[in-house]
């Protein structure tokens, strides 16, 4: 059975559009923002998956199953639950800690942008931090939410969360240069 059998439907025409519970909503309402940051980190990521090593390519492509079911936890407002999720989200910080293990330590801010992978990786952090924000925002103006609703939503902040750790430390891998560039700052005297 196809989910999607018409891509132009004309119903958005007036400047809403229709959640998978049904409900119409503005298309510029917080849920609406953070479905649409959700969608452009994925977007990102197959970009990022064409750039970086066969592993990682694996890994993104797992992420991106991920963010397609906090997808649906936005479109039906919390009322999806996704097996496993906050296994993941272990799964995720344990994998973030694995490969921040084999990096040196870092003194500054890095600058992104060593090569093409890395500051694609750097782009992908940054939206997703993104979109974690309009994940929480939803939360703030929902009001109404059951409380599995409520914990839903809250996975998928966190899950993104611990993305934008993964992908600053898998940028860092990304980079080619034996001394990433930093931030020179203020200097303490």
């Amino acid at each position: 059975m196809s989910r999607i059998n018409r891509v132009t439907t004309e119903t958005g025409d007036q400047g809403t559009t229709s959640l998978a519970t049904g409900r119409r909503v503005s298309k510029t309402a917080p849920i609406i923002t953070a479905l649409g940051s959700v969608d452009e980190l994925s977007s990102l990521l197959g970009v990022l998956r064409n750039q970086g090593s066969q592993a990682l390519a694996t890994e993104l492509e797992t992420v991106q199953q991920v963010l397609f079911d906090l997808g649906a936890i936005l479109a039906m407002e919390g009322q999806y639950q996704p097996q496993g999720l906050a296994e993941r989200i272990d799964a995720l910080k344990a994998a973030t800690e694995a490969s921040n293990a084999e990096l040196p330590p870092l003194k500054e801010f890095v600058i992104p942008g060593t090569n093409q992978a890395n500051a694609q990786c750097h782009l992908c952090r940054t939206v997703c931090r993104r979109a974690e924000s309009n994940v929480w925002a939803v939360l703030e103006t929902k009001t109404d939410l059951a409380d599995e609703a409520t914990n839903n939503l809250q996975l998928a902040g966190r899950y993104l969360n611990r993305l934008s750790d993964y992908l600053f430390v898998q940028a860092r891998k990304l980079s080619d240069t034996p001394e990433e560039p930093q931030w020179q700052g203020p200097r303490s005297n």
